[in-house]
């Protein structure tokens, strides 16, 4: 896929994706992930992303981060998973 930006319609509204590297991730996801000091530019792939997310999720009980979690694995499942 070729695709510079796409739209998300999953979630409840538009949510513009942008491409980070590998990456689709939305401009409030990114902006919780600088919250907690997560620099997306150093991932190559989302299963990397989401296994650091979920290493800190480990430890700590952040709603916000958890939610960026379980939205990059579901944009995973659904775009990455041959079905």
């Amino acid at each position: 896929m070729n695709i510079e930006n796409l739209s998300d319609f999953v979630g409840g509204g538009d949510k513009f994706l942008e491409k980070h590297g590998n990456i689709y991730i939305s401009l409030e996801q990114i902006n919780i992930l600088k919250k907690y000091d997560i620099d997306i530019n150093k991932y190559s792939n989302i299963n990397e992303l989401i296994y650091d997310i979920e290493t800190i999720l480990n430890e700590y009980d952040y709603d916000d981060l958890e939610w960026v979690s379980s939205s990059l694995s579901e944009y995973n499942y659904y775009n990455n998973t041959n079905k």
